[in-house]
């Protein structure tokens, strides 16, 4: 029975050890912002397809007080809710003092300026397709900001979803550092794949999740549940989506659809910033949602 009692313990030490190598943070290797020069008036573009301020502007900011990024909103998801942080150029409350390096890290692993492991309500599944140059303008736009001295607040999450280091396991479970839309032979698909997957980060709401909180790329873009457990997100894959191109551009670019409905919940605020972009990157949008596989519902 000692013996067994010593193989039992040697095996739980093993396997603890084996947890703590696989879910450990990684980060990957940052060649492509070494030598970019960020750019604050392209940051400016980056930042308003990436919707940043939608999410860590403070609840209810109006105007120009939406581009202070004190954060505060809550997020609810099966999980818990997940509140944003400031993210501000504060050098105390925000990230005032991150290097561009951690930036990187965050936006683009999910890693903190502190090594943990951030929680996937950051889309960095999405980000981490975002260009070195992009990134570096986009930094390089935040410090432009405003300053606020507001504490982030913490998450609501309790056991065991607050234990960071297993998100280390879910990223290796289901980031996957490919392209949804492997082929995309223009240059007007390959600007719609890239805002549509990774700036504006469209899947992360309108693709289905397993029990997990994995997306089903599988079903890509063919609707899923309201994390806030209200109502559904819908299916704008071919088929289920109507429109014509031209139809999905003046959706991005006023809120009105054909049938002169407008736009309402947490897609008003991205309407309002897609409508800030070039108006060929949303035909480029448009190009893009007419080019992914159709989503047959359940």
């Amino acid at each position: 029975m000692r013996r067994l009692g010593y193989a039992l313990v040697g095996m739980a030490l093993v396997g603890f050890a084996a947890y703590l190598l696989i879910s450990a943070p990684q980060v990957r290797q940052s060649q492509d912002i070494a030598s970019v020069q960020g750019d604050a008036t392209r940051g400016q573009v980056v930042f308003t397809a990436a919707g940043c301020a939608s999410c860590h502007m403070a609840p209810d900011a109006k105007g120009d007080a939406q581009l202070v990024l004190t954060g505060g909103q809550a997020f609810p998801s099966a999980f818990g809710t997940f509140i944003a942080p400031n993210i501000s150029p504060d050098p105390v409350a925000g990230i005032g003092k991150w290097s561009l390096d951690q930036f990187s890290h965050a936006v683009r692993d999910g890693v903190s300026a502190t090594g943990e492991h951030l929680f996937p309500a950051l889309p960095y599944g999405a980000y981490q397709h975002m260009t070195g140059q992009d990134l570096a303008d986009l930094w390089a736009y935040i410090g432009t900001l405003p300053p606020s001295a507001t504490p982030s607040k913490p998450h609501e999450v309790g056991f065991p979803f607050n234990i960071r280091r297993n998100v280390g396991i879910w990223k290796r479970l289901f980031l996957n550092r490919n392209w949804v839309l492997t082929n995309a032979p223009t240059p007007d698909l390959e600007r719609g794949r890239y805002l549509v997957e990774a700036l504006a980060h469209c899947g992360e709401c309108h693709t289905p999740r397993n029990m997990l909180g994995g997306l089903d790329t599988a079903r890509w873009l063919g609707g899923a549940p309201n994390p806030s457990g209200q109502g559904t997100i819908p299916n704008i894959t071919p088929g289920a989506l109507k429109w014509s191109e031209d139809e999905i551009v003046e959706y991005l670019t006023t809120g009105t659809t054909p049938d002169f409905d407008t736009v309402g919940g947490h897609m008003a605020h991205v309407v309002d910033n897609m409508a800030k972009l070039p108006e060929s990157d949303r035909k480029a949008i448009a190009t893009y949602l007419k080019s992914v596989p159709a989503v047959v519902p359940p």
